[in-house]
């Protein structure tokens, strides 16, 4: 019901019947002048209601004292006056039954915490009213005429744009309007999120039937977990063209675990919005383009392209590119072979890539019949054109302009017919050739750029592929404590009524036991005779380990003892160790050592989780040890997990193979990991005091794993702000 309101509401806004311009103005320079006149020059299919009680008129236009004087009720109110106005501002909106409120103002929470009160006085203000921003650079509706923006000649086309950067907009939009056909329908700058959040515009995006490409620049997400319901909502039906600035950012250093230091904004950002299907782009002239060729093209089921070219050189950085890409570039039937002998001089490369060889020197219109016969091959499902084409009739003869725009004709209904794309590469994209821009009234998209060319390849094949493969498993769903044990329960809260934030290391491998986990059965020594005497009960050969709420590095305190195998070792590195943990903090509160049986040999890992400030828990893996932060050869997925996404962490990291047994060894237990990851994410959901998790390190035997050390910190402060980024409020 509530989602319903809110796409009712958003249908208000974007294709509002009337709009009030608060803070209308005569002078050219501000925005409450420029806003009136842009809509009457894109000629508004509405009524605009300019406010100022100094003015009578503006632009022809009646103006009003306050919002409350139109004599109609009105859909919208673009807002341009300073913050400290806004709060008596929104009231009289809301008294009018507006829809929405676009908010240009700055001065909120981007300039920190006075400014987040401030935001949140107006979003209580409202009553209601849905804002756009603030700190906005306003909001289009293409067919509506509704641009409370001021950018001019829009293009218009199927791609909504949602940017937290007005110019990175301007940007977009003026590439569009000089490289493409394709152009946009709606665009919003988002602005701070105070109130209408990501994951709204794409829920209303996701069902508009105009729209068939989502395109996003996002700077930071104020609810992550709810923007990764949607999406991958909204990935089922349409894709999604994302930019995320900020990837450099770190986390703490000052983190109180591996996974805390290691999880940094662009690791954990990518992962999660690729398993939501989402195109991440890492450069910025990537984004329109991409975003075209989403929007206009037959999708690729398996990546497999022919290259078709009119030069060696092309051809061989196309297709080594691809296939850095991941895109396979395959054998073709024979009877693609020779149908293409047929055409081509004597001299042509028919093996993929095909250069013709100046077979199109005097025709350039065998393109389009290399491209059929391409097309048709049952091992390619799409095709790169890459060279001089569009050039023919500038470099050669201009006669040969009527036999490229022949081409393109047939080469734009051979899309339409067989649903494979092509996309194409020209040296002469610059001249804007007609042939050119046949191709793009067909939507195959033109680029000058061949590296670009390849990425909307490899864009098509990956959504393609996700697609394809249907719903995913997880959808970013936690059910919090559900899967909790009242003996586990205890062992948390009784930690916390001591005031402590981390779990002694018995109590967590007692927790992840509680949990279904498989670890150890350590002992707790309070004096080197009970070391002793579990030492005897273990069976020689043992590791000791500090106890100590104020140690949480054991080995940078000395405070780890491992190979002992008499009772003379046990006891002098019981001693040991107290006398080093106090030497290395005199005032820690020391409850003991743990007495443990060594593990067996294998490949250290580590296994950990933290709470991202954007997406909530997450989960990390790699290999372990005391030089994992120095490595940091790692991999995240936003919790929870399943056991099939735990397997595919394992086979990121650079150094999986290792696992895979090296010089002799033997094969990893990776079964086991993917088990320990899955167990892990259900701790987590489990418990959510829990802040960070390390298991470091874990050690994966052949047929089974050791875990030799674990770590817990728990945050209670930060339980409440957890559960409500992660709980699910988007029907799954």
């Amino acid at each position: 019901m509530e989602t319903s309101q809110n796409a009712n509401t958003l249908e208000r806004i974007f294709k509002a019947d009337s709009v009030a311009i608060i803070g209308a103005s005569k002078d050219e320079a501000k925005r409450g002048y420029q806003a009136i006149k842009t809509l009457l020059d894109t000629k508004y299919d509405g009524r605009i209601y300019p406010v100022n009680p100094k003015e009578k008129s503006i632009l022809g236009l009646k103006c009003y004292p306050s919002v409350l004087d139109i004599p109609e009720q009105i859909d919208l109110a673009l807002i341009t006056t300073p913050a400290r106005t806004l709060p008596n501002i929104l009231e009289q909106c809301a008294e009018k039954g507006a829809a929405g409120a676009v908010v240009i103002a700055g001065g909120f929470g981007e300039l920190g915490e006075e400014g987040k009160t401030l935001e949140q006085e107006i979003v209580e203000s409202a009553k209601g009213v849905r804002i756009i921003g603030p700190n906005t650079s306003g909001m289009i509706s293409v067919a509506k005429g509704l641009n409370l923006v001021g950018l001019q000649n829009v293009p218009p086309g199927s791609i909504a744009l949602l940017t937290q950067s007005g110019n990175i907009a301007l940007t977009l939009i003026t590439e569009a309007g000089l490289k493409s056909q394709m152009g946009f329908n709606y665009y919003v700058g988002v602005g701070n999120e105070a109130d209408i959040k990501f994951h709204e515009y794409l829920a209303y995006f996701t069902e508009d039937p105009d729209t068939s490409a989502i395109l996003i620049y996002v700077e930071g997400l104020r609810e992550g977990r709810k923007f990764l319901q949607q999406a991958r909502k909204t990935t089922q039906v349409k894709p999604i063209v994302l930019y995320k600035s900020g990837r450099s950012a770190k986390g703490s250093k000052s983190a109180g675990s591996h996974t805390g230091a290691l999880a940094g904004i662009s690791e954990v950002a990518n992962t999660a919005f690729k398993r939501a299907g989402i195109i991440t782009v890492n450069h910025s002239d990537e984004m329109f383009p991409i975003a075209e060729s989403l929007a206009s093209l037959p999708l690729i089921d398996e990546a497999s392209i022919a290259i078709l070219a009119d030069g060696g050189g092309h051809a061989t950085i196309a297709a080594d590119y691809l296939t850095e890409l991941g895109i396979k570039i395959p054998e073709l039937e024979k009877e693609t072979r020779e149908k293409l002998k047929a055409i081509l001089p004597p001299n042509a490369s028919l093996a993929n890539p095909i250069d013709v060889a100046g077979g199109t020197d005097q025709n350039p219109a065998i393109f389009a019949d290399c491209a059929e016969i391409l097309l048709n091959d049952r091992n390619i499902q799409g095709l790169l054109v890459v060279g001089l084409f569009g050039g023919y009739g500038i470099r050669f003869a201009k006669k040969l302009a009527f036999k490229e725009e022949d081409a393109a004709h047939r080469m734009g209904k051979l899309v339409r017919k067989i649903r494979k794309p092509i996309v194409l590469h020209s040296l002469y994209n610059y001249a804007k050739p007609h042939s050119l821009d046949l191709l793009r009234y067909y939507k195959i998209p033109v680029y000058d750029s061949l590296e670009i060319a390849c990425k909307c390849i490899e864009a098509l094949s990956f959504y393609g592929s996700y697609r394809q493969e249907g719903p995913k498993k997880s959808n970013f769903h936690f059910t919090w404590g559900t899967k909790a044990v009242p003996e586990g329960r205890k062992i948390i809260d009784d930690a916390l009524a001591e005031g402590r934030s981390a779990l002694l290391e018995h109590e967590a491998k007692e927790l992840l036991r509680l949990q279904g986990v498989s670890v150890s059965r350590d002992r707790l020594a309070v004096d080197e005779d009970e070391a002793v005497k579990y030492a005897a009960e273990i069976g020689y050969n043992v590791a000791m380990k500090i106890v100590s709420p104020d140690i949480l590095h054991k080995s940078d305190a000395g405070g780890v003892m491992l190979k002992l195998k008499s009772e003379r070792e046990v006891r002098k590195a019981f001693n040991k160790i107290i006398s080093n943990a106090y030497k290395y903090k005199p005032d820690a509160d020391i409850r003991g050592c743990i007495v443990s049986p060594m593990s067996a040999g294998g490949v250290e890992v580590i296994i950990g989780t933290k709470n991202d400030d954007q997406f909530g828990p997450i989960v990390m893996f790699g290999l372990g040890g005391i030089m994992v932060e120095v490595v940091k050869d790692v991999s995240f997925r936003v919790l929870p997990v399943s056991e099939k996404w735990a397997a595919s962490m394992i086979d990121e990291i650079k150094a999986s193979a290792i696992l895979d047994g090296v010089r002799g060894r033997p094969p990893c237990d990776k079964a086991a990991i993917a088990k320990l990851i899955e167990k892990v994410s259900d701790v987590i959901e489990a418990y959510p005091e829990i802040h960070e998790m390390d298991l470091n390190p874990v050690i994966v035997h052949e047929e089974s794993l050791s875990i030799v050390d674990a770590r817990i910190i728990l945050n209670v402060e930060g339980m409440e702000k957890r559960i409500r980024l992660s709980r699910d409020l988007i029907e799954s």
